[in-house]
């Protein structure tokens, strides 16, 4: 061990002249490796929030979407779009047409998103498994059937044992509006509900109606080569890795269509997400930065305690960069000691809380999960760590400045 080293350790537990500076240097610690958790277990929470919201929408967005980047709908016979169906990691392909339309049961009528799938749909998406009443069908063969979000049926007031129909009704896109006969202006579809499902996200539950791809066509005028988006399953045990594949699908396609993944179909929420860590992980920073005028303190009591120390030193031939070193490996231990504490601590609550779910989010069930989720991602540690050592070792670099003075 390096001369510094050593003295510096034997500094960190050996009896001080005033005692205040024992405790000073213990609060130290302390208020670091507080902080220190703090930031391990919250960003820890944000980043369960974050899996699992993103686990709701991986159950109904497909894995790939395509889009046209001008307009509402492009066609299927076009050759860019059969070039990149062809590609030999294109497992399955599923058309969609979707546009609003005036949603009404009985007495009651909303505005809604609504969605013609065809039959591949269900093997794309995980649709079955947020099926919250009845079951999923569009066309049971003699009838067309609808599946809505749990809070549009709640609206209209209709659930999936119900025999009536709920109407569908769009404006005519291809003709003008006759003023004198207003009532001709709108197509009128029906279809009788098999289920509801639930994402737990309002923009699904609460505004998405899916019908078949033929009623759909019919209620908004598209014939069958136009689609507003085609939805893809991609191969898994091809030899290519998703960003591969996802850039050859852009390749093929070129600049007027939009291709997206599961991020990017819900960019702006993963966006504001890390917005909110980002902000979350600079309070918790400045925060730190307070605690760190502790080491500056006990660090500056101890300089002045050692006084003796240093002459002695000084005489033993020690130059000054030998002594601001000793000093600064000083200061440097009580941020190490505070963050290793720290770390052990905030892992040790994560774990607990991710394997026994110690603190809950409520009693009731309006919760889709009773506790706090919990996600622990190596780099958030790895991050922690680094800003924690780096604040440290500049408090501690500034504490012996007063020494260079003094030379």
């Amino acid at each position: 061990m390096r001369p510094e080293l050593h003295i510096a350790w034997r500094y960190l537990f050996s009896k001080k002249g005033h005692n205040a500076i024992n405790i000073v240097s213990g609060v130290s610690a302390a208020a670091v490796g507080v902080v220190t958790a703090a930031m391990v277990c919250v960003l820890s929470v944000m980043n369960g929030f974050g899996a699992l919201v993103e686990h709701m929408f991986s159950e109904f967005d497909p894995e790939i979407r395509i889009t046209a980047a001008e307009g509402k709908s492009f066609q299927l016979d076009t050759l860019p779009v059969q070039q990149a169906l062809a590609l030999p990691f294109v497992q399955a392909t599923s058309e969609v047409v979707e546009e609003m339309a005036l949603v009404r049961y009985k007495d009651h009528q909303q505005p809604a998103r609504v969605m013609g799938v065809d039959s591949v749909f269900q093997q794309i998406t995980h649709i079955d498994t947020i099926i919250t009443d009845g079951y999923f069908s569009v066309f049971d063969g003699a009838f067309d059937r609808c599946v809505m979000g749990r809070g549009l049926a709640t609206q209209i007031g209709v659930n999936a044992h119900f025999v009536g129909a709920v109407h569908l009704y769009a404006p005519k896109r291809l003709e003008r509006v006759n003023m004198l006969r207003p009532d001709e202006a709108f197509l009128h579809e029906k279809a009788f509900m098999a289920g509801t499902f639930a994402v737990n996200q309002t923009s699904y539950d609460d505004q998405l109606l899916l019908v078949s791809l033929p009623l759909a066509r019919r209620l908004f005028q598209y014939d069958t080569l136009t689609v507003t988006a085609l939805e893809l399953q991609l191969d898994p045990k091809g030899h290519f890795s998703a960003r591969q594949m996802k850039a050859q699908l852009r390749e093929c396609l070129g600049e007027g269509y939009v291709v997206a993944d599961r991020y990017e179909q819900q960019s702006d929420f993963f966006r504001i997400l890390k917005i909110e860590k980002l902000l979350t992980a600079l309070l918790l920073a400045f925060i730190l930065l307070i605690a760190c005028f502790n080491v500056i303190g006990s660090l500056s009591m101890l300089i002045i305690d050692k006084q003796d120390d240093i002459c002695i030193l000084r005489h033993l031939g020690a130059t000054p960069q030998i002594i601001r070193r000793i000093f600064l490996c000083e200061g440097w231990f009580i941020i190490v000691l505070g963050a290793v504490f720290g770390l052990v601590i905030g892992l040790t609550i994560c774990l607990l809380q991710q394997h026994l779910g110690l603190l809950k989010l409520g009693s009731g069930t309006d919760y889709v999960i009773s506790a706090y989720p919990v996600l622990v991602q190596a780099v958030d540690v790895l991050a922690v760590a680094v800003i924690v050592l780096g604040m440290g070792f500049l408090a501690a670099w500034y504490a012996t400045r007063t020494l260079r003075s003094k030379e």
